[in-house]
């Protein structure tokens, strides 16, 4: 298979759908003249910021997911101004461009590498192209933000570690479970001041739904995207370190399988592991199985379980009712209370931007992201085979 076979009906119809959401909001949401001083927002609930001064000018490369409009819209919150754009495929770049049509079409790759002003490169490129880019922004000295999985092989972790080692440069990567839902980050406040005393371990669900006919073709094939576990469950392995406190940490058991689409014999549609780590243990449960009866693309959930209380975050949906996504339940040895987030602050944003100015590492500590990473591929590596049989 070759990049140019991919299909890109899923890109086209997600970006679509934010682009008409996006080009109709005022000028001024996207750095172009205008007043405003209100935050607005984008489908999927992200803060896109009022026009403010500049901080640092940042581009794009590679755009096959469409993760990429959360990727921009943090950097642009947090103050940076989008440059420029490029990717190999014109009906991708004409979607992305009607999006945030401030963006200056590149002529190639080397054009922005080779721009001495800008200072961070965003890329959603197919997952196993990630890292050699990455790797390439860092040696023209750039800062680098991929959308997960950001490193598809141990062997792509070590040589992303040496450069980052050897150039000083930022690899981030987004975990937007994370960084853009805003019940997850009240959690995380919440297990900071102790709300629940000692968090003791953390279950992390991540099920999406499959839409086999509108997926490209590098969705089924275990080279381009490294497996359920490498690419889903990063996200899980990220919450799992940040609210154990985890700095070291360790597979105890994992499994993949193919459960129920045999037609795709490189797709695996199931995954679990159980982690280990130094201040906490972690279970990690991803698959495709969300069913259309679902009003979202999956039920996500993580649980916090802590020495004096719990926390529940239902990332996409309160299937008893509750409107929209992002709910946040705590209990504690008093009371058990519902959450209203919607106003939470997403400080990813600021965070990634003042390190790009600072040389800091207070959106994500780069150990702490590459801990996250290689996680998850030495669970895909060790990963028992699970068969069901019908």
């Amino acid at each position: 298979m070759t990049k140019e076979q991919v299909d890109r009906r899923e890109f086209i119809k997600a970006i679509s759908g934010s682009a008409a959401v996006l080009s109709a909001l005022p000028q001024q949401a996207f750095g172009g003249s205008g007043s405003s001083n209100s935050p607005v927002h984008s489908e999927a609930g992200a803060e896109v910021p009022a026009k403010t001064p500049a901080r640092i000018k940042f581009a794009v490369i590679g755009i096959n997911h469409y993760h990429i409009n959360s990727q921009v819209g943090a950097v642009l919150r947090g103050g940076g101004e989008l440059v420029s754009v490029y990717a190999k495929e014109p009906d991708l770049v004409a979607a992305f461009l009607k999006s945030f049509p401030q963006a200056k079409l590149a002529r190639s790759e080397d054009e922005i590498l080779e721009d001495g002003s800008i200072q961070l490169v965003l890329s959603s490129i197919i997952p196993y192209e990630r890292a050699p880019l990455g790797i390439r922004v860092m040696q023209h000295g750039k800062d680098y933000m991929a959308d997960k999985p950001g490193i598809t092989t141990l062997e792509q972790l070590a040589e992303v570690q040496r450069v980052q080692a050897e150039t000083k440069q930022i690899y981030s990567i987004m975990y937007s479970e994370r960084f853009e839902n805003r019940a997850t980050v009240r959690a995380g406040e919440l297990v900071k001041a102790g709300a629940i005393g000692h968090v003791v371990q953390t279950i992390g669900l991540g099920p999406h739904r499959m839409n086999p006919k509108e997926r490209p073709a590098w969705f089924f094939d275990k080279q381009y995207y490294g497996g359920v576990l490498c690419d889903l469950a990063s996200h899980q392995a990220d919450q799992f370190l940040y609210f154990t406190g985890s700095t070291e940490g360790e597979v105890v058991v994992a499994e993949v399988g193919n459960l129920y689409h045999g037609q795709y014999p490189e797709f695996e549609d199931f995954g679990d592991v159980v982690l280990r780590g130094n201040h906490g243990s972690g279970y990690i449960r991803v698959d495709w199985f969300t069913p259309d009866g679902l009003s979202t693309w999956g039920d996500g959930r993580l649980t916090i379980l802590g020495t004096d209380g719990f926390i529940e975050v239902r990332k996409n949906v309160d299937i008893a009712g509750r409107p929209g996504g992002s709910h946040l339940f705590v209990v504690d040895q008093k009371q058990t209370q519902y959450i209203d987030t919607a106003n939470q602050h997403l400080p990813y944003g600021d965070q990634i931007v003042n390190d790009v100015l600072n040389r800091t590492e207070t959106a994500m500590p780069q150990a702490h992201c590459f801990l996250a990473t290689e996680l998850m591929l030495k669970a895909q590596k060790s990963a028992q085979r699970l068969e069901v049989k019908s």
